[in-house]
């Protein structure tokens, strides 16, 4: 019965939903997502406070990332060291961050996506304007503390930060059903722009663009979207179109010009830039353009530097339109600014960004101010014990001998209790009963120790206590004074603009779509050649003439066409596929060519060839096809005029395959051959003309495990001879047939 009692009767679905839904908020909160206040992921929040607890200063020596990851793992983080660590490293780029909060020591990575070092060989420490703008104040109660994850020690919910961090160095992160993508801004544009907001709170996201002019990406690069930008910084989405810095270097003598890539687009880095050289030999290859004779990466620690020498007389503007049309050099950056505001997730425009922060930065300067006061009045206390109690120190010393122990010297300081106080005059006594110093105060003068009741040291008292009073009434007043506490804050931006400021490295311009101008093909014939080996080439028609007889000794495929056409391969498989002529390479006649494989979709380790062939020469005929279980069917050559490389050609069932397709195009009569010697020949007009998806109809009855193996055509008027089982055969002698019928067994 206790058993049955724990069983819990509910509906799965109902527990699914609500499991799935406790874990994706756990994504979206814990892991993926950056809080608005300090613009940190929890693993990011976690390592920096776990450096900061363990020492690890911007003045003091590296340590090993190894301890970092390790100490973070143990005590915050238990979600495994690669994690950790990937975020450590991602803080130390400069190349990713615009202001990056930890300073690496080895090999953190690269620009072009060479990965950091293990992190037992790497070591780390905190920049100092991570100490000084991310963990200054922690110790002044500014910030809430919150149980880890096994309730042995205490991290802080979010950090006291006093930089809009989650503008400055942006944020990328993808969780369940949503994502992030915020992009870097110049620190000392973000600043401005917070003061500009603090001095006029109705400012829209418009105006602050008179401040912030747009991201400013570590890698430079050019923004040309500058008039959507007010769009996407309203909404918090959309897409920022990015440039990479190109500059021509003209050659002299005999040097050649050069196109140089000195900034790369953000989205660029890692393994992008590999993947930009080769779309580059791409377009090379594929005779895209000619205006490039070398490429060369010439990139280095002291930046980017992708060398494209060009041939004499190139077309350089063309040329960087091709770029930027056909490789990442133009990209975009998705903007989509979600972060974690009021403890959900929230898509913020710039404006709601900046009003986040600022009321994180109200609430933690007046958190540190009430401490600060707390600490002062605490000073004050004492020390106005201190300096009533020099005053009377003839008494507290009377007191301090007459007493028998030291609880009864303390009762008699704060309450005035003179009982088993041993007193030298009844004067003195009568003065004793009337002491009545506070409990700390007290405490503070029996721990007094004699050298303070020097003359210099009771000056210094008096001075110190003058300088308690300032304080509380500086801090009294900032933390009743609206104007005063702003007056703090901005005080703390401007030394943060003045010290860690850099200059804007993304330019941010309007600048035209890039419309490719591409050349105007001339047309003309060629032949396309294919050997059996599945080499394919194209000709001219003067060279194809001159090597005619050794075209078709030497190739299974030769193909009259236009240059600006299409030839298409049908398979056994029942697909299509189609290639543009000007994809294949055009050359000498002697060239090697290309495999097929290569140039289409077309798979020759699981397909063959049944039927090659140039669009024209069938697209306003009919095509007829062949299975190996018998099924006909005529269609319209129109019908595989399709912009996709690869179509179905026809409809196969299970275990079938296409056996022939043939243009019927003077065809009077067909003759099947199946496994088993059967012919068949009767009349084409008994096929009907079906739809490309249809399976068509039955041609021919096969015997138990008997197919078809052949299909041959027969023009009214011409004999027809062919070789079976080593014997010449005229199908002209076969007898007229109807289609369906078992046909005549032919014994050679």
């Amino acid at each position: 019965m206790a058993i049955e009692e724990q069983i819990i009767r509910t509906e799965y679905s109902e527990v699914m939903q609500k499991s799935y839904i406790d874990y994706a908020m756990s994504v979206i909160i814990a892991r993926a997502l950056p809080d608005v206040r300090d613009g940190l992921k929890p693993v990011q929040r976690r390592t920096l406070y776990d450096m900061y607890e363990l020492g690890i200063r911007y003045d003091k020596p590296y340590r090993k990332c190894a301890r970092i990851v390790g100490d973070t793992m143990g005590k915050y983080h238990p979600h495994g060291d690669s994690s950790i660590y990937e975020a450590l490293v991602v803080m130390a780029q400069d190349f990713k961050k615009e202001m990056p909060l930890i300073d690496g020591h080895g090999n953190f990575g690269s620009i072009e996506g060479d990965g950091a070092a293990a992190m037992r060989y790497t070591e780390a420490r905190l920049e100092k304007v991570t100490q000084e703008t991310f963990l200054a104040d922690l110790d002044k109660d500014v910030v809430d503390f919150v149980p880890n994850f096994d309730e042995t020690e205490k991290e802080p919910a979010v950090l006291p930060v006093t930089i809009p961090n989650l503008l400055v160095n942006g944020s990328e992160g993808i969780a369940v059903g949503m994502a992030t993508s915020i992009p870097p801004h110049n620190l000392g544009e973000v600043i401005d722009a917070v003061k500009a907001y603090m001095s006029n709170n109705k400012m829209t996201s418009e105006q602050l663009l008179e401040y912030i002019k747009g991201p400013d990406f570590p890698t430079g690069g050019i923004v040309v979207n500058k008039d959507e930008l007010k769009d996407i910084y309203a909404a918090g989405q959309g897409k920022i179109r990015i440039r990479g810095k190109v500059e021509l270097e003209k050659g002299h003598g005999n040097v050649r010009d050069k196109l140089v890539i000195t900034e790369i687009p953000y989205t660029m880095i890692g393994a992008n830039i590999g993947k930009f050289l080769n779309d580059i030999y791409a377009l090379v290859e594929t005779k895209k353009t000619a205006d490039i004779v070398d490429i060369s990466n010439q990139s280095s620690k002291e930046g980017i530097r992708i060398v494209l020498e060009l041939r004499k007389n190139a077309d350089v503007e063309q040329l960087k339109n091709l770029l930027y049309k056909k490789t990442r050099l133009e990209d975009t950056f998705g903007v989509n600014m979600l972060a974690v505001a009021d403890g959900r997730p929230e898509t913020l425009g710039l404006k709601a960004v900046i009003e986040y922060f600022l009321d994180f930065q109200y609430e933690i300067t007046t958190r540190k101010y009430r401490t600060l006061l707390r600490k002062e009045l605490e000073k004050k206390e004492i020390q106005e014990g201190l300096i009533k109690a020099c005053d009377v120190i003839d008494l507290i010393i009377e007191i301090l001998r007459g007493s028998q122990n030291i609880k009864q010297a303390k009762a008699c300081l704060v309450e005035g209790k003179t009982e088993g106080i041993t007193f030298k005059t009844k004067a003195s006594e009568k003065a004793a009963s009337k002491l009545n110093f506070t409990e700390k105060q007290a405490s503070a003068i029996l721990e007094m120790r004699l050298y303070k009741l020097i003359g210099l040291e009771i000056q210094a008292l008096m001075k110190e206590h003058e300088e308690t009073m300032k304080n509380i009434a500086e801090y009294e007043d900032i933390l009743e004074n609206h104007t005063s506490m702003s007056r703090v804050i901005r005080r703390h931006l401007d030394y943060i603009k003045k010290n860690y400021a850099v200059p804007r490295k993304t330019a941010i311009e309007n600048a035209e779509q890039v419309v490719l101008a591409e050349k105007k093909i001339e047309e003309m014939p060629v032949v396309f050649l294919m050997d059996r080996f599945g080499y394919a080439r194209t000709v001219d028609m003067t060279a194809f003439e001159r090597n005619k007889e050794a075209a078709y000794q030497e190739n299974k495929y030769v193909i009259p066409c236009m240059n600006t056409g299409k030839v298409c391969i049908f398979t056994n498989t029942g697909r299509m596929h189609t290639i543009r002529v000007l994809d294949v390479p055009f050359g000498r006649f002697r060239d090697k060519g290309t495999p097929i494989d290569n140039l289409c979709n077309y798979d020759s380790r699981v397909e063959s060839m049944v039927y090659v062939a140039s669009l024209e020469s069938f697209i306003d005929k009919k095509l007829v096809f062949c299975s190996s279980m018998g099924y006909l069917k005529q269609v319209d050559g129109s019908e595989f005029d399709a912009a996709k490389r690869t179509i179905a050609a026809t409809k196969l069932l299970d275990g079938d395959e296409v056996t022939a397709v043939e243009v019927t195009d003077r065809i009077t009569n067909l003759v099947l051959q199946t496994h088993q010697g059967y012919f068949l020949k009767f009349a084409i007009d008994e096929i009907p003309e079906k739809k490309k998806g249809a399976v068509g109809v039955r041609g021919i009855k096969l015997g138990e495990k008997d197919r078809v193996e052949k299909m041959y055509s027969m023009i009214y008027g011409e004999e027809q001879m062919i070789i079976y089982k080593d014997k010449e055969m005229s199908l002209n002698k076969l007898k007229l047939a109807k289609r369906d019928t078992k046909g005549t067994k032919v014994r050679v």
